[in-house]
């Protein structure tokens, strides 16, 4: 998922996550809907009943399906209209019609002040916050200024990041690691990590999708496993801004 610029971690052998974003939308669809829903996750942190709600860095709609179920309203924003597109078209076969979708970024949301009860942001907040593209986290502070200023007073922000792909334990990227800190104990986030496993049809869509998205070493892995399961811890950050 994406909605600002990503980061330039990867190198030119690895997978180019903007292009995949740009332009093998379904492709990456298929890769998180062998997640589990987020949905009763989200509920647990702020109960979505009602609330109007803002998906910043939307991608497929992996968090704005299950939230359109339950909430008042929600709004899908990306960078990529590609994966708008996926999104509003599971959401209109979902029958429902309390969303729309919009193209911005972390730092410019297409929402007016105090118009959401709640935020959530799933695997996006990071290519922008990555310590190779955020060093001294301003970029952070201003992408969560900008989240503050779209929320109600009471609102919530709920962002979720990997904390590995591939491993038996928690195992977050290394340039990563100041990012989290810095949510946790600079701009003061309360922090659950949790197993957040890929079940694939057979292993062979495990190895493919495990390779596109992920890269060789990962793909050679999972590969090596046989399994159809490719482990994954994702942590979720939250915070009531009053």
């Amino acid at each position: 998922m994406t909605s600002s610029s990503s980061s330039s971690t990867t190198s030119s052998s690895e997978p180019n996550h903007d292009e995949i974003y740009r332009s093998q939308a379904e492709q990456y669809d298929r890769l998180i809907s062998a997640q589990p829903s987020l949905g009763a996750r989200i509920d647990a942190i702020r109960p979505l009943a009602g609330l109007d709600v803002v998906d910043l860095g939307a991608g497929s709609g992996r968090l704005t399906v299950p939230i359109a179920a339950v909430a008042g309203s929600v709004l899908a924003v990306d960078l990529s209209s590609a994966m708008l597109e996926v999104a509003a078209s599971k959401l209109t076969a979902s029958g429902a019609g309390n969303w729309r979708t919009a193209v911005g970024t972390h730092l410019r949301i297409p929402a007016e002040d105090a118009s959401a009860d709640l935020v959530v942001s799933g695997w996006s907040i990071a290519y922008s916050a990555a310590s190779d593209t955020d060093p001294d986290g301003t970029t952070l502070a201003a992408i969560l200024d900008e989240i503050r200023r779209v929320l109600r007073p009471g609102g919530t922000a709920v962002i979720f990041e990997t904390m590995g792909t591939g491993y038996a334990a928690p195992n977050p990227p290394g340039f990563l690691l100041s990012y989290y800190d810095a949510l946790e104990h600079v701009h003061g986030f309360a922090h659950e990590c949790f197993p957040f496993d890929y079940t694939f049809a057979d292993a062979a869509e495990a190895e493919r999708l495990a390779r596109f998205f992920f890269g060789e070493e990962t793909g050679d892995k999972v590969a090596t496993s046989g399994s159809r399961i490719v482990p994954e811890f994702a942590g979720v950050w939250h915070r009531v801004y009053e």
